[in-house]
Protein backbone atom coordinates (compact mmCIF):
# COMPACT_ATOMS: atom_id res chain seq x y z
CA UNK A 1 0.00 0.00 0.00
CA UNK A 2 1.22 3.49 -0.92
CA UNK A 3 -0.27 6.53 0.82
CA UNK A 4 0.02 9.82 -1.03
CA UNK A 5 0.23 12.39 1.79
CA UNK A 6 0.66 15.39 -0.53
CA UNK A 7 -1.80 18.22 -1.05
CA UNK A 8 -2.81 18.98 -4.66
CA UNK A 9 -0.67 22.06 -5.29
CA UNK A 10 -3.16 24.35 -6.97
CA UNK A 11 -5.89 23.61 -4.41
CA UNK A 12 -3.58 23.62 -1.38
CA UNK A 13 -3.80 25.45 1.94
CA UNK A 14 -1.60 28.55 1.95
CA UNK A 15 0.11 30.03 5.00
CA UNK A 16 -1.45 33.43 5.84
CA UNK A 17 0.27 36.16 3.84
CA UNK A 18 1.98 33.86 1.36
CA UNK A 19 1.03 34.11 -2.32
CA UNK A 20 -1.22 31.38 -3.70
CA UNK A 21 0.14 29.01 -6.37
CA UNK A 22 -0.94 29.84 -9.89
CA UNK A 23 -1.03 27.64 -12.99
CA UNK A 24 -0.32 29.69 -16.12
CA UNK A 25 -1.33 28.23 -19.52
CA UNK A 26 1.19 29.15 -22.25
CA UNK A 27 -0.01 26.98 -25.15
CA UNK A 28 -3.33 25.16 -25.57
CA UNK A 29 -4.32 22.68 -28.25
CA UNK A 30 -7.96 23.88 -28.15
CA UNK A 31 -6.62 27.29 -29.17
CA UNK A 32 -4.81 25.89 -32.21
CA UNK A 33 -1.43 25.04 -30.71
CA UNK A 34 0.27 21.75 -31.59
CA UNK A 35 0.75 20.97 -27.88
CA UNK A 36 -0.21 21.99 -24.33
CA UNK A 37 2.35 23.89 -22.27
CA UNK A 38 2.06 25.51 -18.85
CA UNK A 39 4.19 27.41 -16.35
CA UNK A 40 3.49 28.16 -12.73
CA UNK A 41 4.08 30.73 -10.04
CA UNK A 42 4.41 29.45 -6.48
CA UNK A 43 5.81 30.27 -3.09
CA UNK A 44 8.25 27.50 -2.20
CA UNK A 45 6.31 26.92 1.03
CA UNK A 46 2.91 26.36 -0.61
CA UNK A 47 1.17 23.06 -0.04
CA UNK A 48 3.23 20.06 1.01
CA UNK A 49 6.83 21.18 1.21
CA UNK A 50 10.21 20.77 2.88
CA UNK A 51 11.94 23.54 4.85
CA UNK A 52 15.72 23.83 4.59
CA UNK A 53 17.85 25.29 7.42
CA UNK A 54 18.36 28.42 5.26
CA UNK A 55 14.66 29.23 5.80
CA UNK A 56 15.41 30.57 9.32
CA UNK A 57 19.20 30.18 9.75
CA UNK A 58 21.26 32.89 8.03
CA UNK A 59 24.14 30.56 7.10
CA UNK A 60 22.03 27.39 7.04
CA UNK A 61 22.07 24.88 4.23
CA UNK A 62 19.80 25.57 1.26
CA UNK A 63 17.44 22.87 0.06
CA UNK A 64 19.82 21.48 -2.57
CA UNK A 65 22.35 20.71 0.20
CA UNK A 66 19.90 18.86 2.46
CA UNK A 67 20.91 15.16 2.35
CA UNK A 68 18.20 13.04 0.73
CA UNK A 69 18.89 10.38 3.37
CA UNK A 70 16.98 12.63 5.79
CA UNK A 71 13.96 12.71 3.49
CA UNK A 72 13.85 9.01 2.61
CA UNK A 73 13.68 6.27 5.23
CA UNK A 74 11.60 4.76 8.05
CA UNK A 75 9.13 7.17 9.67
CA UNK A 76 6.70 7.05 12.57
CA UNK A 77 3.11 8.35 12.23
CA UNK A 78 1.28 9.22 15.44
CA UNK A 79 -2.02 10.98 16.07
CA UNK A 80 -2.11 13.99 18.38
CA UNK A 81 -4.42 16.93 18.98
CA UNK A 82 -3.40 20.19 20.59
CA UNK A 83 0.05 21.11 21.85
CA UNK A 84 2.86 18.59 21.53
CA UNK A 85 4.67 18.97 24.86
CA UNK A 86 8.17 17.88 25.80
CA UNK A 87 6.70 14.79 27.49
CA UNK A 88 4.61 14.02 24.39
CA UNK A 89 7.77 14.24 22.28
CA UNK A 90 9.67 11.86 24.59
CA UNK A 91 6.78 9.38 24.56
CA UNK A 92 6.53 9.53 20.78
CA UNK A 93 10.26 8.86 20.43
CA UNK A 94 9.96 5.89 22.80
CA UNK A 95 7.02 4.35 20.91
CA UNK A 96 8.73 4.87 17.56
CA UNK A 97 11.96 3.30 18.82
CA UNK A 98 10.02 0.33 20.20
CA UNK A 99 8.86 -0.50 16.66
CA UNK A 100 12.41 -1.66 15.91
CA UNK A 101 12.30 -0.07 12.45
CA UNK A 102 14.47 3.01 12.94
CA UNK A 103 11.33 5.14 12.58
CA UNK A 104 12.28 7.32 15.57
CA UNK A 105 14.50 9.38 13.23
CA UNK A 106 11.50 10.72 11.27
CA UNK A 107 8.35 11.70 13.14
CA UNK A 108 5.06 12.64 11.46
CA UNK A 109 2.24 14.00 13.61
CA UNK A 110 -1.31 13.35 12.43
CA UNK A 111 -4.02 15.81 13.39
CA UNK A 112 -4.39 19.42 14.51
CA UNK A 113 -1.20 19.55 16.55
CA UNK A 114 1.20 22.38 17.42
CA UNK A 115 4.79 21.65 18.38
CA UNK A 116 5.92 23.58 21.46
CA UNK A 117 9.38 25.06 21.83
CA UNK A 118 10.16 22.64 24.68
CA UNK A 119 9.19 19.66 22.51
CA UNK A 120 11.32 21.00 19.66
CA UNK A 121 14.30 21.13 22.02
CA UNK A 122 13.69 17.50 23.03
CA UNK A 123 13.54 16.38 19.39
CA UNK A 124 16.63 18.37 18.41
CA UNK A 125 18.58 16.90 21.34
CA UNK A 126 17.45 13.40 20.32
CA UNK A 127 19.06 13.87 16.91
CA UNK A 128 15.99 13.23 14.79
CA UNK A 129 16.39 13.83 11.05
CA UNK A 130 12.88 14.95 10.10
CA UNK A 131 9.71 16.25 11.72
CA UNK A 132 6.45 16.60 9.81
CA UNK A 133 2.94 17.84 10.51
CA UNK A 134 -0.33 18.64 8.80
CA UNK A 135 -0.17 22.37 9.55
CA UNK A 136 1.47 24.72 7.05
CA UNK A 137 4.05 25.55 9.70
CA UNK A 138 5.85 23.87 12.58
CA UNK A 139 5.12 25.62 15.86
CA UNK A 140 2.38 28.17 16.57
CA UNK A 141 1.06 29.81 13.40
CA UNK A 142 1.24 33.28 14.97
CA UNK A 143 4.86 32.82 16.17
CA UNK A 144 6.64 29.96 14.37
CA UNK A 145 10.18 31.36 14.36
CA UNK A 146 11.52 29.98 17.67
CA UNK A 147 10.49 26.38 16.94
CA UNK A 148 11.90 26.63 13.43
CA UNK A 149 15.22 27.99 14.68
CA UNK A 150 15.66 25.17 17.20
CA UNK A 151 14.93 22.40 14.69
CA UNK A 152 16.51 23.92 11.59
CA UNK A 153 19.51 24.97 13.69
CA UNK A 154 19.97 21.27 14.47
CA UNK A 155 19.53 20.52 10.73
CA UNK A 156 16.25 18.71 11.30
CA UNK A 157 14.31 18.66 8.03
CA UNK A 158 10.79 20.06 8.37
CA UNK A 159 7.99 18.53 6.30
CA UNK A 160 4.93 20.77 6.43
CA UNK A 161 1.42 20.53 5.02
CA UNK A 162 1.17 16.73 4.81
CA UNK A 163 -2.16 14.92 4.83
CA UNK A 164 -2.38 11.86 7.10
CA UNK A 165 -6.14 11.33 7.62
CA UNK A 166 -6.11 8.02 5.73
CA UNK A 167 -2.90 6.73 7.33
CA UNK A 168 -3.11 4.50 10.43
CA UNK A 169 -0.61 5.23 13.19
CA UNK A 170 2.60 3.21 12.97
CA UNK A 171 5.87 2.76 11.09
CA UNK A 172 6.26 3.34 7.34
CA UNK A 173 8.85 4.10 4.68
CA UNK A 174 8.75 7.82 3.87
CA UNK A 175 9.87 9.48 0.65
CA UNK A 176 9.53 13.28 0.60
CA UNK A 177 12.47 14.23 -1.61
CA UNK A 178 12.24 17.97 -2.36
CA UNK A 179 12.78 19.53 -5.76
CA UNK A 180 16.47 20.31 -6.34
CA UNK A 181 16.22 24.11 -6.23
CA UNK A 182 19.71 25.57 -5.90
CA UNK A 183 20.20 28.03 -3.06
CA UNK A 184 16.56 28.04 -1.95
CA UNK A 185 15.02 28.04 1.54
CA UNK A 186 12.57 25.23 0.80
CA UNK A 187 10.89 23.28 -1.95
CA UNK A 188 7.68 21.48 -2.82
CA UNK A 189 7.79 17.69 -2.66
CA UNK A 190 5.61 14.67 -3.47
CA UNK A 191 5.44 12.99 -0.07
CA UNK A 192 4.44 9.33 0.09
CA UNK A 193 4.36 6.63 2.75
CA UNK A 194 4.83 2.97 1.92
CA UNK A 195 3.87 0.10 4.17
CA UNK A 196 7.03 -1.57 5.43
CA UNK A 197 7.67 -4.88 3.71
CA UNK A 198 5.14 -4.13 0.95
CA UNK A 199 7.72 -4.41 -1.84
Amino acid sequence: MIYDITQPLFECVVFPGDPKPEKIPLRRMEEGSEYNLSSMSICLHNGTHVDAPFHFIRDGKPIDQVPLTKCIGPAWVESHTGEVTAEDARSMLTRAAASGTGAEKRLLVKGAATLTLEAAEVLAAAGIELYGNESQTVGPENAPAAVHRVLLGAEVVLLEGIRLAAVPDGAYLLNCAPLNLSGCDGAPCRAVLLELGAF
